[in-house]
C-alpha cells in the first residue's frame, strides 16, 4: 500500500510513456466536429466565430490529455477562464458551449496519469477558474453543491482507475521478483552442480596424470562432457530471457534423470536408489526433487570431508515421496555450520510445494539431508 501511496503521489509519469492513440484522434475529432456544429445552430450564441475558434484550442488539449496532463489541464481551463473574464468585462450573454464540458475529462486525465506536483498545480488552477465561473454566473448554492459533486465524481473516478493501474504495475514488479529467484536458484543447482563436477575431475586429473598418463585423457574428456553440459544449460535459460527469439523449451529434469547423477570411478563414489512408484509425479515435485538432489550431491562433493560414498535414496511412502542425501565425510561432534543461500534455497523449493527439509549431521557419521514432498503438489 505504501508503495502504491508513493507512487500516486510522488514519482512522475513519463512524457513519451503513453503516445497519442486513436481513441484520443478520435475524441478530438468527435469533440472538434461537435464545437463546430454547435457553433453554427445554437440560436443567440454571443460573439459566435470566437467562441467556436476558443473551443477548438481544446483540440491540442485531448490530444495532450495523457502524455502532458497538466499542460492539457492548463489549456482546457484557461480557455473556460478566458471566457468568463470576457464575459465579466463586457456584460455578455452565456458565452460557452455544452460540448467545453470536454474540460472534465482533462480534470480527470490530470488526475489520472499527473505526477503529484502536476496534480497539486493543476487543482489548484481549476479550483480558481471553477470560482470564477461561478461567481459570474452568479451561481446560487445548489448550483454550487451540484458542480463540486460533478467535479468530486470525475477526480474519484481518476483516482480509482490510478489505484488499480498502480497495483496492477506492483503486481506485475512481484511476479518479476519472484521470476527472479527461481532463477537465480535455478542457476545456482544447475551451475554450481557442474561446476563442483568439473573441479573434482580436475583435481583428480592432476592425480591420475602423474600415476597412469593413459588416463588422463578419460579425465579430460569427462571435464569437457561437463562444461558442454553446464554451457548448454546456461545458454537455454538465456534464450528464456530474451523476448524476441522463439524458445523451443526442452524437458525438465525429473527423478527419471537421477540414475545419471551415479558415479562409479570418482571420490566419492554416488549411489543412487529410486524405490516405489515413483512415476506419473507432477512436473513440479518431479523437478524439485531431482534439483534438491542434485543440489545435495554438490554440497557433499565441495564440503564432505574424506567422504568415499554419497548416496541419494527417493521412495514413495503413501501420498509423499521422501528424498534422502547422505554421505560418510567426518563432521565435527556438537557442531551445526550456518546454511547458506543453497540449503535456504533449497527449504524454499520445499515449502513452496507443502513440503519440508531437513539438513545436519547423522548420529552415525556424516551429513544427511532429507526432504518430503506431498506428491499432490501445492499450486
Amino acid at each position: 500500500m505504501d508503495t502504491v501511496r508513493r507512487s500516486i503521489w510522488h514519482e512522475p509519469r513519463p512524457v513519451g510513456a503513453l503516445p497519442i492513440g486513436r481513441l484520443d484522434w478520435l475524441l478530438a475529432g468527435v469533440f472538434a466536429a461537435a464545437a463546430v456544429v454547435e457553433g453554427i445552430v445554437r440560436p443567440g450564441l454571443v460573439w459566435r466565430p470566437l467562441v467556436t475558434l476558443l473551443a477548438l484550442g481544446l483540440v491540442p488539449a485531448l490530444l495532450w490529455r495523457r502524455t502532458r496532463p497538466l499542460s492539457a489541464a492548463l489549456i482546457g481551463w484557461g480557455v473556460v477562464s478566458l471566457l468568463s473574464v470576457l464575459q465579466l468585462t463586457t456584460d455578455a450573454g452565456d458565452l460557452g458551449l455544452y460540448s467545453m464540458m470536454a474540460v472534465l475529462i482533462l480534470l480527470y486525465s490530470l488526475m489520472r496519469w499527473g505526477s503529484g506536483r502536476e496534480m497539486v498545480l493543476g487543482t489548484a488552477f481549476v479550483t480558481a477558474v471553477v470560482a470564477l465561473g461561478m461567481y459570474v454566473a452568479a451561481a446560487g448554492w445548489a448550483d454550487v453543491f451540484g458542480g463540486s459533486v460533478l467535479l468530486l465524481l470525475f477526480v474519484a473516478l481518476a483516482a480509482v482507475f490510478r489505484y488499480r493501474a498502480d497495483l496492477w504495475h506492483r503486481q506485475k514488479r512481484e511476479i518479476r521478483n519472484e521470476e527472479r529467484v527461481a532463477l537465480a536458484r535455478e542457476l545456482h543447482d544447475t551451475v554450481a552442480h557442474h561446476v563442483s563436477a568439473i573441479a573434482v575431475q580436475a583435481q583428480a586429473g592432476g592425480v591420475v596424470a602423474g600415476l597412469q598418463p593413459e588416463k588422463a585423457a578419460e579425465v579430460l574428456a569427462a571435464i569437457e562432457s561437463e562444461a558442454s553440459r553446464t554451457l548448454a544449460e546456461m545458454r537455454s535459460m538465456v534464450r528464456v530471457l530474451r523476448d524476441e527469439e522463439t524458445v523451443a523449451y526442452a524437458p525438465q529434469l525429473g527423478v527419471a534423470d537421477l540414475p545419471a547423477l551415479a558415479r562409479a570411478d570418482t571420490t566419492p563414489v554416488v549411489e543412487v536408489s529410486l524405490d516405489g512408484a515413483l512415476t506419473g509425479l507432477p512436473p513440479s515435485v518431479d523437478t524439485a526433487l531431482y534439483r534438491l538432489a542434485q543440489e545435495s550431491l554438490t554440497n557433499a562433493v565441495r564440503h564432505a570431508r574424506s567422504a568415499t560414498r554419497v548416496g541419494i535414496d527417493v521412495r514413495r511412502e503413501g501420498a509423499a515421496v521422501r528424498l534422502r542425501v547422505s554421505d560418510d565425510g567426518q563432521t565435527d561432534a556438537g557442531s551445526t555450520p550456518e546454511p547458506g543461500y543453497g540449503l535456504q534455497g533449497m527449504a524454499e523449493r520445499a515449502q513452496l510445494l507443502g513440503g519440508a527439509l531437513s539438513a545436519g549431521p547423522a548420529p552415525a557419521g556424516g551429513w544427511v539431508v532429507e526432504a518430503v514432498l506431498p506428491v499432490e503438489a501445492r499450486a
